[in-house]
């Protein structure tokens, strides 16, 4: 899939998510929302930018926007890392990486001198109107949270 540009339609989608039953885009409909695609569960950059998310929860939701976390994790690693870290924000079970494929963000990564294929850390903020406001694409976690936010209040 080409990547997505500021402007375009979110895709929607409906994956399974933490504490059962499933979260989808059309549910939202009329909101802004924040999706933040990251790699797996309780390692150290994804814990921080979850506890991140988690702890200005309010401020997204008094602007209105629910927070979705999404990854190749399964609901049970889910649940799992969310009772660990206390976590409130919405994580969503992209086992298939379906959504992460149409997102754009499942990428070639390499590490230590081998290449595979993973979720490349990127956070879409969605408009009202259902359209890309904003992307920050391989986010650097620290102060990241803040930024989505300050840009969720200036849409």
């Amino acid at each position: 899939m080409a990547d997505l540009t500021i402007g375009d339609i979110a895709p929607d989608f409906e994956l399974p998510r933490d504490g059962g039953g499933t979260v989808s885009l059309k549910a939202f409909s009329g909101k802004p929302v924040v999706l933040y695609f990251y790699p797996k569960d309780d390692t150290e950059a994804c814990t921080k930018e979850a506890i991140s998310f988690t702890g200005l929860l309010a401020d997204f939701e008094k602007a209105g926007a629910p927070v979705i976390g999404v990854s190749p994790d399964s609901v049970k690693k889910h649940d799992k890392f969310a009772k660990k870290h206390s976590l409130s924000i919405i994580l969503a079970a992209d086992e298939d990486t379906s959504l992460a494929n149409l997102y754009g963000v499942w990428k070639e990564k390499s590490m230590y001198g081998r290449t595979y294929m993973g979720v490349e850390r990127t956070t879409f903020l969605i408009g009202t109107d259902g359209r890309i406001a904003r992307i920050w694409p391989k986010v650097k976690v620290a102060g990241h949270a803040e930024a989505v936010l300050e840009s969720l209040k200036a849409l």
